[in-house]
């Protein structure tokens, strides 16, 4: 059975909302709950950034079965690997072993807040040394690490879960599907992508979770939907390449200004139908994904999406 996730979009609500749409998904039935890590929204009109990491010390303590996890934390810049272990760990203690710890090779419109924006082989090749540093610290070992781009004395991290913190890595091809069936305990992808997936197994890691995310937008009104996602969401169609650099709010304004309603509506499922949204899960399902967790866009809607979401999205999607 496909594990069926909810997104705490910490871009779209504000830290006490997180926590509190936390509860009622967990109400509601979602097996797993996932927040991303930011320091800037995409676009200004999404409104909030908070602090994920003080958001799930909060949801793991105010929730007691869904498994959580970050989606994705960058372990380059923002923060130094060490210290990703040792929140990692901590967040699997507070939460008795329900958290999942999401890597990804970030972007620039948060990591450049402590400095300049690594070139993309720089980027990559810090991140295999964060993750030499993150694995043996979340098994309990203690590490003494010299490379290119960080040290570690000696670190040792001594409040962790009983089971060490699983990792996950995020790809989106040859290369970053290796790291994660080297380093991780599983994969995240952004597309229901069959290639990305046949990858990661070609590469070891078959049998390992993989983690998905698909946004939609749930209203009774589909036209006022529409109007929700090009406000919030158009910049979702440039793709990573172009979404990793980008500097700022303003720069992801004026790089969607021509993104019409329409362009955005094609690939996010907008409206009350729920057999629409079912679908764009079921790619997912389809691609070989074991995890799927659901965006719902737009910040105000989450209330009506999670009520919506127990009568008749979670029952469709358990018979997938």
């Amino acid at each position: 059975m496909v594990t069926v996730g909810y997104t705490l979009m910490s871009e779209q609500a504000g830290p006490k909302q997180l926590v509190d749409y936390a509860v009622r998904a967990e109400a509601a039935g979602f097996d797993q709950l996932v927040i991303s890590d930011h320091y800037y929204p995409w676009l200004d009109s999404q409104g909030h950034s908070p602090y994920a990491w003080s958001v799930l010390g909060a949801v793991a303590h105010a929730t007691n079965r869904a498994e959580l996890m970050s989606f994705v934390t960058c372990p380059i810049r923002r923060y130094h690997p060490a210290v990703v272990a040792q929140k990692a760990s901590t967040i699997g203690a507070l939460s008795d072993g329900r958290f999942t710890l999401g890597l990804g090779a970030g972007e620039n419109l948060n990591e450049h807040v402590v400095g300049g924006w690594p070139h993309v082989q720089q980027r990559h090749e810090m991140f295999e040394e964060a993750l030499q540093i993150i694995r043996p610290l979340l098994n309990g070992e203690t590490l003494a690490f010299s490379g290119n781009h960080f040290d570690v004395p000696d670190a040792y991290l001594y409040d962790r879960p009983a089971t060490p913190v699983p990792m996950a890595v995020a790809a989106s091809g040859p290369s970053s599907a290796a790291l994660a069936a080297e380093y991780a305990d599983g994969i995240v992808a952004t597309e229901p992508d069959p290639h990305i997936i046949e990858l990661y197994d070609n590469a070891g890691g078959s049998g390992q979770p993989r983690f998905g995310q698909v946004a939609i937008c749930y209203g009774p009104d589909e036209a006022e939907c529409r109007k929700i996602v090009h406000d919030q969401f158009r910049w979702f169609g440039m793709g990573w390449k172009v979404n990793a650099d980008l500097p700022g709010p303003d720069s992801f304004a004026a790089a969607t200004q021509f993104v019409r309603e329409d362009d955005v509506a094609e690939g996010i499922p907008c409206g009350p139908d729920v057999e629409r949204h079912v679908e764009a899960f079921r790619q997912f399902v389809d691609a070989g994904f074991t995890h799927v967790a659901i965006v719902q866009v737009g910040g105000e809607t989450q209330p009506m999406f999670l009520d919506w979401a127990r009568e008749e999205l979670l029952p469709r999607l358990r018979r997938l």
